[in-house]
């Protein structure tokens, strides 16, 4: 795959319809995506969740069972069959795109049975906090997958292989709360919000149990080789053992081959924490830039008050670009969703332009934010032009970048380009119109620029030293771009040039034949 100017695209949203056809849905985009840029696919869970077709694969039960056999009320996922799902990867393929699993293997949902456990009560706030004695309780952790028997893998779930639930019965009553089983610890490779975040939902996957490891090692190059996909996004990797993922993205790697491109969900806006998990999986994984998120959410919040000549300070593409994947939002901080982070629509233009077109990090486009949320309660409307930037970062962010973050209201960036057809200067505004002098190249001296975005604006010439005077509406963007006008006025001159020399030419042959 050609790796200039990657580009993934999150393949769904939290409120597509549960009908059984989405595989079908996204096959069919795939010929529009890769026309538009875009190198990778996100696709959702593909394996079969507690909630059957409603589940939107979270509530993950059997990581085996990807749409195949009839487990929890039906055989297709809320996107379809594993026979679709495979079809939708090689119309992918088929049109040079990448397609990444969503991987979740920090819980499992909706057991097949209980068991008698013992453990203790820990704090919601301070999970190292026992807050009982050791007690006897029932938990649902048997997981059999009576509808799969087998099938691929024999390995069957019990308690010895989770650290902790959320909900037990004792005393014949139902007790919400978190409750670790005797004999297990917390891992202390996991973020230590609430004293430790070991613990997120559902029973807690003990990642320490070597059967365990065997098992999900096994899973992955299984998982890799049987839907023939290129790498993973992690799901909820704050709770879960650094030394773990290190390991098991180095075993698939080493079994394939290949490199098998990794972005991991940790969701913080501490930059220290995201370094600190990159370091201890030895940069094996990249992480999404939530910071850079939560600087667009505060941005298109504050009212202009932002100072956007800070808007990578602190942000894992403004320190580690190599291992950052840019996003404006998904379907965690959609509204309706608990992470309540949504950008706001004004602002949405302006930041899919800053990570789509610049040269730090991988960009990430958001599928409610291309295609829209028709959902009644939740409304997401398209983002204005994102498919002409998505295009203009196929077709024009290339070369050395300048920035021209000096501003408290309006800053850009250029791309000089690989050659005169290419490159661009980007300007916007949170504020105010303003304007500002930045440098494309040399090369492009002489030429017209014109904002792809707002052709209204008239057109730029770049002067011989290679810089120009752009310009950007209040609370807008615009993205200037080679026009070919200049070079084909020069052109012409330079064919009147020839003629006239040509005829002077003439002139003197003729006088000297006279002569």
């Amino acid at each position: 795959m050609n790796q200039k100017n990657r580009m993934m695209f999150q393949m769904f949203e939290w409120y597509l319809p549960g009908d059984g056809k989405n595989w079908n849905r996204f096959r069919a985009k795939a010929y529009e995506l890769a026309d538009a840029g875009v190198t990778m696919v996100w696709m959702p869970p593909a394996y079969k969740g507690m909630g059957g077709m409603n589940d939107v694969g979270y509530g993950v039960y059997d990581i085996y069972d990807l749409g195949e056999f009839d487990q929890k009320g039906t055989i297709p996922t809320k996107y379809g069959t594993k026979d679709e799902y495979f079809k939708a990867i090689r119309a992918f393929h088929d049109q040079g795109v990448q397609v990444l699993a969503d991987i979740v293997l920090n819980h499992k949902m909706g057991a097949d049975g209980p068991e008698a456990v013992e453990g203790y009560e820990v704090a919601y706030d301070n999970r190292n906090f026992k807050m009982s004695d050791k007690i006897c309780a029932t938990a649902f952790t048997q997981f059999n997958f009576d509808g799969r028997g087998n099938a691929y893998s024999p390995f069957k779930w019990n308690h010895n292989h989770f650290k902790s639930v959320d909900y037990t019965e004792r005393d014949g009553q139902g007790r919400n709360g978190i409750f670790l089983f005797e004999g297990k610890n917390w891992a202390r490779d996991v973020d230590n919000e609430n004293g430790n975040f070991d613990y997120l939902m559902g029973a807690d996957i003990d990642l320490e149990n070597p059967e365990v490891r065997e098992e999900l090692i096994r899973f992955g190059k299984w998982y890799y080789h049987f839907a023939d996909i290129d790498g993973f996004r992690l799901d909820a990797v704050k709770h879960m053992s650094a030394g773990f993922y290190k390991d098991w993205i180095q075993e698939i790697r080493d079994f394939s081959g290949e490199e098998a491109f990794t972005v991991a969900e940790f969701w913080s806006g501490d930059l220290g924490k995201l370094r600190n998990y990159i370091h201890q999986t030895e940069g094996k994984i990249n992480l999404f830039d939530v910071p850079l998120h939560m600087n667009f959410a505060n941005i298109s919040n504050a009212n202009g008050q932002f100072d956007m000549a800070k808007l990578f300070d602190n942000t894992l593409t403004g320190v580690d670009s190599w291992h950052a994947v840019t996003f404006v939002d998904n379907h965690d901080t959609q509204p309706g969703q608990a992470l309540g982070t949504w950008v706001s629509d004004w602002f949405k233009p302006i930041a899919y332009a800053i990570i789509l077109l610049q040269e730090k990090g991988i960009p990430c486009v958001f599928y409610g934010d291309y295609y829209g949320v028709n959902d009644p309660e939740h409304e997401v409307k398209p983002v204005a032009q994102l498919n002409t930037l998505m295009k203009l970062r196929k077709t024009h962010a290339y070369g050395m970048q300048h920035d021209y973050f000096d501003h408290f209201d309006v800053v850009g960036f250029t791309r000089e380009g690989e050659n005169e057809a290419n490159g661009l200067a980007l300007l916007c505004s949170d504020g105010p119109e303003g304007s500002k002098w930045m440098e494309v190249g040399k090369h492009h001296a002489g030429q017209y620029f014109v904002d792809a975005l707002n052709p209204d604006l008239g057109r730029v010439q770049i002067n011989q030293d290679g810089w120009g005077e752009f310009r950007v509406r209040g609370g807008s963007v615009s993205v200037w771009i080679p026009s070919g006008k200049a070079v084909l006025e020069v052109k012409i001159s330079l064919k009147q040039i020839f003629g006239v020399v040509k005829k002077i030419g003439q002139w003197i042959f003729n006088n000297k034949k006279h002569k």
